[in-house]
């Protein structure tokens, strides 16, 4: 399925089920991507879970931001949590080892808008997480646990220091 299609897939049935905000994730050129890799994976599936994945994580967040805020994200590069050692022989044996030096990174640009006052918040944001072994372990939705604990932090840190707006849970 190409990525485009599948995007405009993700995104309709993210929006679809929102109560408050909505997400429009957006990867751009994810062939010039940092690091991807799939391990034993064939590569398009691999590439299709985990833009699945990812852009469900960028829903979580657009459920907690007000009614009508429609939060676009353009991803630019991601680096995953550990790196694929062929070392192993064959192509399809091949493994993703995690270990510190090799923490995860992801780049990405995002629009914050409203549907009455229009553009509300925009920016570019590169974020990684070098202590990603050393948190606690909590219950990740995705199998890419260290990728969305990084996500979901930084989004918290922006919404307790007021960057981002918080849904009024009261109006439910």
């Amino acid at each position: 399925m190409p990525v485009r299609l599948l995007t405009l897939l993700i995104a309709l049935v993210m929006s679809s089920a929102a109560l408050a905000g909505e997400v429009k994730v957006t990867w751009q050129d994810p062939d010039r991507y940092t690091d991807i890799r799939e391990g034993h994976e064939l590569r398009d599936s691999f590439r299709e879970s985990l833009f699945e994945e990812m852009a469900s994580v960028f829903a979580g967040m657009a459920r907690q931001l007000p009614e009508n805020c429609l939060f676009e994200v353009t991803v630019t590069d991601v680096d995953l949590a550990g790196e694929v050692n062929g070392i192993y022989g064959l192509r399809w044996q091949d493994v993703r080892v995690v270990r510190s030096i090799y923490w995860p990174r992801i780049s990405f640009s995002y629009l914050l808008k409203d549907a009455s006052q229009g553009l509300l918040l925009q920016g570019k944001e590169e974020i990684s997480d070098m202590a990603f072994l050393f948190h606690a372990q909590r219950f990740a939705r995705t199998r890419f646990v260290y990728e969305e604990r990084m996500l979901i932090d930084w989004f918290r840190r922006q919404q307790t220091a007021g960057i981002f707006p918080v849904r009024d849970k009261a109006a439910d």
